[in-house]
């Protein structure tokens, strides 16, 4: 197939989302612990645009490819990887860094350990938009904070993918998920997809709100994606000897340690990302397990947004910088 040309996504220089190209390279062939995956949906993450911009963990490689999550099919198989894998349905697991690997086109070169299967019952698209979302909120919700029922739970910009795993993930355990949105716009649809309680941070007083929810305990659990100077917020509505999860860095001001909250109430604050769950084999095994029987039991289902094709890969950067999603937002090829 060495002659033959397929779609790839690229970009040469960092920056807005018109420095994503789709060019024509020569089908890839995977080398040692790889397979190559024909791609038939890509889910996109925050991490995504971030990367493109120069702003993410790792720094691209220029001309680097991107992205974390797709489902297909196996299509080859490089050394040293079990050939069952030809022919099988799968999706892509967030388990290989950003600078090295990335699956926007309409094929991939993705690592063997990083192949997941997911639900019969879940279309491609649905396919491609679990393993991100519900694996990043177990691990802070399950893994290390081991929610439990009646616990309140404060997720930050719920709308997004990540957000409404782990309304997902609350309710499944019997917690109370207090979501947080800047604008009243999102609360129905919010309510509808199983939180509790939601609260529009530009319009309430979110210490305020949270105390009121809880009669004064806070909470114990706070999921957070955004960092800056909400952080001191988050703070303020913990219980005593709360957790605070910070995984994401969506604010554009700096992040300040809230000190006083800190001591006064024993609070930890984690920094936190998939990462420590998906290279630790027993607990990724464990959290596969855990998103794979809730997925088929359909107690957790993946909220699709929008879909665009591979050709309008520029738009879909453009409107997950938008913010206007509630869920995830797929590229299909």
């Amino acid at each position: 197939m060495a002659d033959q040309l397929v779609k790839i996504v690229r970009f040469h220089e960092t920056g807005a989302a018109d420095v994503l190209k789709i060019e024509e390279l020569p089908v890839p062939e995977p080398g040692e612990g790889e397979v190559r995956l024909r791609v038939k949906a890509i889910g996109l993450n925050r991490a995504e645009v971030m990367f493109r911009m120069g702003r993410y963990l790792v720094t691209p490689k220029l001309p680097s490819k991107l992205g974390y999550e797709a489902s297909g099919v196996v299509e080859a198989v490089g050394q040293g990887v079990d050939a069952s894998w030809m022919g099988e349905t799968v999706s892509t697991v967030p388990a290989f860094a950003a600078d090295v690997y990335g699956v926007y086109g309409e094929v991939a070169i993705v690592p063997a350990h990083a192949l997941a299967e997911y639900p019969a019952r879940l279309t491609p698209e649905e396919g491609t938009s679990i393993w991100m979302q519900y694996l990043t909120a177990y691990g802070a919700l399950i893994q290390q904070g081991h929610v439990a029922k009646g616990d309140f739970v404060l997720i930050t910009a719920a709308s997004s993918s990540v957000g409404l795993a782990a309304i997902q993930i609350a309710k499944a355990e019997g917690a109370v998920s207090i979501a947080t949105t800047r604008t009243m716009k999102k609360k129905a649809e919010l309510l509808a997809l199983g939180a509790d309680y939601v609260i529009a941070t530009e319009e309430e007083d979110l210490v305020a709100r949270v105390m009121e929810i809880t009669s004064g305990k806070g909470t114990r659990i706070a999921f957070d994606s955004v960092g800056g100077k909400g952080l001191e917020l988050l703070a303020g509505a913990a219980a005593q000897s709360g957790i605070i999860f910070e995984y994401g860095a969506l604010a554009n001001d700096a992040t300040p340690f809230p000190l006083f909250a800190a001591l006064t109430k024993h609070l930890t604050v984690k920094g936190y990302t998939l990462f420590e769950v998906v290279m630790d084999p027993a607990a990724f095994a464990k959290a596969k397990q855990y998103v794979f029987e809730h997925l088929a039991a359909g107690d957790f289902k993946p909220k699709i947004d929008t879909t665009f094709p591979l050709a309008e890969i520029v738009e879909a950067h453009r409107y997950m910088e938008s913010n206007a999603q509630v869920g995830k937002i797929v590229v299909t090829v």
